[in-house]
């Protein structure tokens, strides 16, 4: 059986991974793990990042990643969603790495390109995000005026409120706390905005991709 390994935390926990594919997981990715998991006795033929260091550590490089694609005699299969797996799937598709998932789509489309749509702080104990990335805010935001909860204009406010924040940042409670948005969207649409971002309505891209991500490492 083809060894298979995960470069996973914030966005989705070890426990869900276990019961989605039969995967080993690693730490979020940062520069230099790719190329030292390939000089392991029995390197891995497939490879998933999902999420990767922004501030606790260099991130992953280009050229690491086309190593991994190009490597001989066995080239190894390198799939990306989520988070830093989306951002530099969106760069090397060309080359081979598989993008998966709607993160993965708003880059390749160019529809974002910053670093700053999926960067996050955690905590490197627990990997629990300390905030909430930017992509994930973009897509329930929409998914939130889409289903008639607020206003198109309420949700262009909350979404530049939210772009203007140090991503670090960022979280629901404090843009919708901003006097930017409070001044431009009125209470009732706050509190329905907020009472949809904390239901299961709202969705979690960067999880769902990343469950996507591990059903297709899986074949599933």
């Amino acid at each position: 059986m083809t060894r298979a390994v995960v470069f996973a935390g914030p966005s989705i926990d070890r426990a869900a991974i276990a019961e989605l594919a039969p995967v080993e997981v690693r730490p979020p990715v940062k520069r230099g793990d790719l190329d030292a998991l390939l000089a392991e006795p029995d390197p891995p033929g497939v490879v998933g990042i999902v999420d990767g260091q922004f501030l606790h550590g260099l991130m992953i490089s280009p050229k690491e990643v086309l190593r991994a694609l190009d490597r001989h005699p066995r080239p190894v299969r390198v799939l990306g969603s989520s988070s830093m797996g989306a951002l530099r799937a969106a760069e090397l598709s060309e080359e081979g790495m598989v993008g998966v998932g709607r993160v993965f789509e708003l880059y390749r489309s160019g529809e974002v390109d910053a670093d700053d749509e999926v960067a996050i702080t955690f905590d490197p104990d627990t990997l629990r995000p300390l905030c909430e990335p930017m992509v994930n805010i973009r897509i329930a935001v929409a998914a939130a005026r889409d289903q008639g909860v607020v206003s198109a204009e309420a949700a262009e406010t909350v979404l530049a409120a939210a772009k203007d924040l140090y991503f670090p940042e960022r979280s629901y409670e404090r843009i919708l706390r901003l006097p930017a948005v409070r001044e431009r969207v009125g209470a009732d649409e706050r509190d329905a905005l907020r009472a949809f971002l904390d239901s299961p309505a709202a969705p979690d891209a960067k999880r769902e991709d990343a469950v996507a991500l591990l059903r297709l490492m899986h074949g599933r």
